[in-house]
Parts: C-alpha cells; structure tokens; sequence
C-alpha cells in the first residue's frame, strides 16, 4: 500500500492521541467539579472519541450514565454547558443501563455507538455493566441486527458511491471509508464473523489521517475530499500531489471493500434460513485443482502447487461457478503456488482467458488475487496502472479496475469476434499506456507488444494486439468526429487494420468489439444508441471496402420535405431533418435554434438541393432531459429565424450565464486544431472545449465571420468536454488552403470559445 511518509504520518496519530487524552482530562475534571466524582455515575465516551480517533473536526459523543440518581440532570449540565461554551459540537445522552439497552435495541447508530463505549471518568463498573449489557444484547439479537445492519450499509453504498473511484470520495460513509471499517468491528463484536484484520487495520489508518489532514486544512468537518483540497492535503502527508493522494486512499478503499465483501458473504450464510437434518456440504469440484466448501472455492486435497497455471485456472472455476476465493486459499497461492515464467505455457495463458470469459463475475475474483499481490506478479507492468485515478467525470474507475472491467464486458461480445481471446486479451491491456508520458495508444501498444509475447502468444497474434491496443481509439474517434461519407474517413481506417496484413477483417471486428467494451466500462455517459449506430455503420463501410463491394451514395433528400415557402421539419427520434431556403450559415444558425430548443447536437450534415434553392440540414440531436420539443414549436422557432425575427445569440448567453461552473474546478483552455489530410472535399477543423449551451452556434458564427461554411460537423461530448468536429468549405464549395485564412478562422473560433 503506497503511504504517507511515516513522520508526517505518526505527527498526525500523536495529535489524535494528545488531543484524547486532553479531553478526557479535561471532561473528568468537570465531572469531578465541586465534591469530587459523584457515586453512581460514569462518563462514557462513544464514536470517534470512544476508540480515541478524534479529528480536529470531530464531534464530542458522550453518554453519562447513572444508576437512576434524581439529580442526574444537574450533573449534566455542569458537563454539557462548559463543552458548548468551549465552542465544541456534542452529542449527549444521559441514561440508566435499562434505558442505555432499550435504546440500543431499537437504534443502529446508538448501538453502534454503545458497542465502542470507554470509559472517561466515574464509576468504572457501572461503565463496565454498559458495555457488557450492550454486548451481550448485539450477540443474542445478531440475527436480526446484522440483517439490519447490512440492509443499511447497501442504501449508503448506493447513496454514496465506491470510495476508491471517486474524484471527490466522502472518506467516511463512500464504500470502502472509515464507516465500514466500523461496521466490521461491530460485526466482529457480534462472534459471527472476525474482526478487521492487520491490513484492514493499516487502510483504515490511512484514512483516517487523511480524514485528519483534511479537517486541518479546511478548519471544518467536511469529510469529503475535494478537488480543491487534494493538494494541500497532500503536502501535510508528505505525499506530493493529489494523484499520489488520490492512489494511497483509492488502495486503503479497496483494501477495505475486499476484506468488507469477504465478511458480508459469510454474514450472509450465517443469516440464510436453516434447515434441520442438512448434511454436510459436499467438495464439488470447480476446475482442476479447486472445490467448493462452504460457499467459497479452496484447493484441492490432490492440487499441484508446482503448476504455473494453478493459480488462474483456480481462479477461472471460482469466477465461472460465481464464488468468491476463500481468504485462506488466496494466501496459500499467494506464499508457496508456482506462477507462470515467460512465455507462459498454453495451459496457464488458456487460464487467464478463461478467468476474463467469466464476464462480470470475474472482477470479484481478480480481486481477490490483486489483493494478495498476484497481479502485479503474474503481469509486471499492472503496477503501472494500479489504483491510477482518471481525473475526468467521464470516467467511472482509476485505470486498471477499467481494464477489468473492459475485459469482463468484452466476454459478451466473444461470439461477434473470430479469436476470443485476442478481444479479451486486448480489452484487458487497451489503456496500459496511461500514466507514461505521450500518446498512452502509442505507448501501451508497446507495452501490449511485449505482454503478448510474455503470455506466449505466437508473432502473428502479438502483432493483432499492438495493433488493436494502438488504434482501440480508431473507430469511436472516427466514428464520432469524421464524415464516414468522406472516403479519407474510410482511407483512414483501412490503413489502420492494413498494417497487419492478412488479418484485416479479423482486426476490424476486435476494434468494433472493443469500443463496445471499452465505452461501457468507462461511464454511463460514454455509449448510447447513437454512437452504437456511427460505429456498427462505420465498420459497415469498411469492412464492404475490404470485400470490394460498392458503397451506394448517401441518400437524396426526401422530396417531401424540399420546398419553397419557409421551413419544413421531421423528427423521428433523435433525427432530425430541416429543409430550408439555402443560404450562407445555414446550418450553425439552426444548431443554435436546437440548442434554444435543449437540443444537444451530435451530428449534422448540410445537403444542397439547387435545383430548389434549398438545403436540407440532417441533424442527430438528442435532448438535455426530458422529451424531444415539439415539432410545430421548433418550426415555428426555424421559420422566425429564416424571417430574422428571433435573437438567438442574445438568448443563448442568457442560457450560458445561467450556467454554473462549480469552484475550484479547473476548466482547461479551449483548442483549435486544423487536421491534416482527413479529407479531400473539406477542411476538418477539431475544436475541444469546455461544453456549454450554443457551442455549435459559436463555432459556426466565427467560422461564417471569415467567408467559410460549415458543410458538416461531428459533435461528441464526454463529460464536460466537448469535441466537435467541423467540415468547411468556401465560398466555392472547396476546402481552404490558404495558411493566412486558416490561422485566421483558428483564431477567431479561439475568441468566442473565450
């Protein structure tokens, strides 16, 4: 586990303990305040106070106990009051041990609270008669307070997110934070499942010093981590940088999953209906080498722990029976298992193809190896994208959980490919690169080279997977952003799969699959039916070039709708089709009607008819939330802009202005790019910027200041950012070649980027 420097660390543990034992001096005193400690009375200390892990924002739990003494609340006062006055944040009770157990019985948190009760001052055997009482009911009742317990600890997960892949993770109740690693000291304390381990322990230390650091900097008791504050909690942890930062709590996280997942599923056995009579489980074999017992896989009595592909195959038959790895057979591979030298055997890289062909229900289980450090022994390089985070809200996991969960998704789409494992093998490596500097499809299909050649595949099949690792990016980018009419758009992708001759259909078909994989895996945000469509008509195309087929051009307009008297619309899902009067900015200036419209543009083409005078505009354009508008509204909106009767720029910046960007987050410049050679018909400009309301409309507007038209445009939006692409021509129809006019229309998009 990557921590802080141990100075910076044991500074911050020496400050929690100072500040306890300050406190409990301090509270004892008041208690005592007058004639001494009254009799019958005991202060007790629950939560972060009670286990002695108070931060600087922290609140004060405490609980005064008594044995139903008639002053009792003369007493606490002379505690609560000074405490409030001290501008501390308290939360107090004052009961007798019946009432202490009655509530206990009928609320988590205070039971919760109870079970880590320790005495501050008062009577130590009235305090010691609490904690015995609470303890002894948690354990008769552990078969209704665990489901309980565990019914609400799914509801917070799903409220707030997995800690470890999180931008801005809340420290202690995401998945993964302080919250369970108390909640599996109260399973523990109920004698059905044990108590954190020492690696439980280490991670839940390390939080918990962020948690501290993070309460220093901010003067307040925010508990999540975010953006702004990632740095300079760094620094007080002697850790550099946020990325840094953001990779030791990201490891602690699922350090505490792993070990919270593993206790779960033995609560769960324990809390499934019994039956009487029920023999004992029987061994069933799971793979060579591996049973299962008791819900869980463990090794053979017969296994050969001096095979080099034990270890995967193992794993393999746990994840296609859909069990979790018992901890203690994970440990036992991990110290005395062989593990596969390079080039792996056919038996062992047979395997990890398998183990990958379970689907979802292998992540559980790579896990479970990760967890143990076999990863990073059976394939080196993993380390360099271990709990690497993705600074970007359009990506769902740090690195390497994304590959896993690439490949598991790829294993759907196995029967769409002629070689399986090449798609499962590719998903598992296409983002290897991140993290080393430059163009991480460049430097990861040198790296897949060199991996494929460790796991014994043959030269031809190490060279499909540098290439597919190289272009995995190819068709989704060109997909998205290019004019698949434009043969340079399928010039384009047949040079790619062409570098692997022989294989190029094959190729193909790996690319489409592992977009597909790749996407899903990255957020909900990165695949929809539309970007399914460009991609399957894209590979389409080339994969009828590479047969030697005919393409059929791209379809006339539709001679309803080309007419003469203002503007006609058909909306049919998420296309829509215009036809209109012709004229110079067209098509930027009906983006902007769509956009008025909460319309997000992802596609747009302009189609001249001149025998009409008229164009007619196909636009894919699917809504912010919500409905598509109507369309008698929308035409209505078109025919009063073609009139000059509709402001659209004014209404636009009303809508841009109406827009907040949160604080603290960094937007990055906006960028201009005129692509070489991706077209012989047009220019392709590439604009990413930060999205907002209009940005078609804007880029459009400049583009028509310097006597240019946009003749198509590609728009994809990925989080935040947005990447447009734009076909433009002259006055003439031709692409412009001018260097003077191209730095020109460079430059004014730039400025109303701005």
């Amino acid at each position: 586990m990557e921590v802080a420097p141990d100075s910076a660390r044991a500074a911050l543990a020496a400050a929690r303990a100072e500040r306890c034992a300050d406190l409990d001096d301090w509270l004892a005193g008041l208690l005592a305040a007058g004639d001494g400690v009254p009799e019958g009375v005991a202060l007790v200390a629950v939560g972060s106070l009670g286990r002695r892990e108070l931060t600087p924002g922290g609140d004060l739990d405490l609980v005064l106990v008594h044995r139903g003494r008639s002053d009792v609340a003369a007493l606490a006062d002379r505690l609560w009051y000074p405490i409030w006055d001290a501008g501390l944040r308290l939360d107090h009770s004052v009961r007798t041990v019946a009432e202490a157990r009655k509530v206990a019985r009928a609320d988590m948190k205070a039971a919760l609270g109870l079970l880590s009760a320790r005495r501050v001052a008062g009577e130590h055997a009235l305090a010691d008669e609490l904690r015995a009482a609470v303890l002894a009911d948690w354990r008769a009742d552990a078969r209704s307070r665990l489901a309980e317990l565990g019914e609400m600890c799914r509801t917070r997960w799903e409220s707030q997110g997995e800690l470890a892949f999180l931008l801005e993770p809340d420290l202690k109740e995401a998945h993964g934070g302080l919250r369970d690693v108390h909640v599996m000291q109260a399973v523990g304390a109920s004698w059905v499942a044990s108590a954190p381990d020492a690696r439980v322990r280490a991670a839940h230390d390390l939080l918990l010093d962020v948690r501290h650091a993070l309460h220093d900097q901010t003067g307040r008791s925010a508990d999540r981590l975010v953006l702004q504050e990632q740095n300079p909690v760094a620094a007080a942890l002697g850790l550099g940088d946020a990325d840094r930062l953001l990779r030791a709590t990201a490891e602690a996280a699922r350090t505490v999953v792993h070990a919270s997942d593993h206790l779960w599923h033995h609560v769960d056995r324990f809390l499934a209906p019994r039956r009487r009579g029920k023999a004992p489980a029987e061994r069933r074999p799971v793979a060579d080498g591996a049973v299962e017992q008791d819900g869980a896989v463990v090794l053979a009595r017969g296994a050969d722990l001096a095979d080099p592909a034990l270890v995967l195959r193992v794993a393999a038959g746990a994840a296609h029976a859909g069990l979790p790895l018992a901890p203690a057979t994970v440990g036992r591979l991990a110290e005395h298992a062989a593990l596969p030298a390079a080039p792996w055997p056919a038996a062992a890289r047979d395997a990890l193809v398998a183990l990958l062909g379970a689907g979802p229900a292998a992540i559980p289980v790579w896990e479970d190896l990760d967890q143990a450090g076999l990863i990073v022994r059976l394939l080196p390089v993993w380390e360099r994208v271990r709990n690497r985070p993705q600074r970007n809200p359009f990506h769902r996991y740090t690195v390497d959980r994304h590959l896993v969960e690439a490949a598991a998704g790829a294993a759907a789409l196995t029967r769409e490919v002629a070689r399986p494992d090449l798609l499962l093998a590719g998903a598992l490596l296409h983002d290897i690169g991140k993290g080393s500097p430059g163009d991480h499809s460049v430097t990861g299909a040198a790296l897949a080279r060199d991996i494929a050649a460790d796991l014994g595949f043959d030269a031809g099949d190490v060279a499909v997977l540098e290439t597919a690792v190289r272009y995995h990016l190819l068709l989704p980018d060109t997909a998205t952003r290019r004019d698949i009419d434009d043969p340079a758009t399928i010039e384009t992708v047949l040079a790619a799969v062409a570098t692997v001759p022989g294989r190029e259909i094959e190729l193909l078909d790996l690319l489409a699959a592992l977009a597909v994989a790749d996407a899903k895996a990255t957020g909900p945000t990165a695949w929809n039916a539309w970007k399914a469509g460009q991609i399957a008509e894209l590979t389409r195309r080339v994969r009828a070039a590479l047969s030697g087929d005919v393409l059929p051009p791209p379809p006339a307009p539709r001679p309803a709708l080309v007419r003469h008297d203002g503007a006609a619309v058909r909306i049919a899902g998420s296309e829509i089709t215009i036809a209109a009067p012709d004229r110079p900015g067209l098509l930027w200036r009906v983006a902007g009607v769509l956009a008025l419209h909460r319309l997000v543009v992802r596609g747009a083409r302009i189609t001249s008819v001149p025998d009409h005078g008229t164009a007619v505009l196909e636009f894919t354009a699917l809504p912010e939330f919500g409905t598509p508008p109507e369309p008698a509204a929308l035409e209505a909106d078109l025919r009063r802009l073609l009139a000059d009767r509709l402001d659209v720029a004014e209404r636009l910046e009303r809508r841009a202005r109406s827009v907040r960007v949160r604080p603290g987050v960094p937007v990055a410049p906006p960028r201009v790019t005129v692509v070489e050679d991706a077209s012989a018909v047009a220019t392709v400009i590439e604009v990413r910027a930060h999205d907002r309301p209009g940005l078609l409309w804007r880029v459009g507007q400049a583009i028509g200041a310097c006597g240019l038209q946009v003749r198509a445009a590609r728009v994809d939006t990925l989080g935040a950012e947005a990447v447009d692409v734009f076909y433009v021509v002259d006055g003439d129809g031709k692409p412009p070649a001018d260097p003077a006019v191209l730095s020109d229309v460079r430059q004014r998009v730039l400025t109303a980027l701005r």
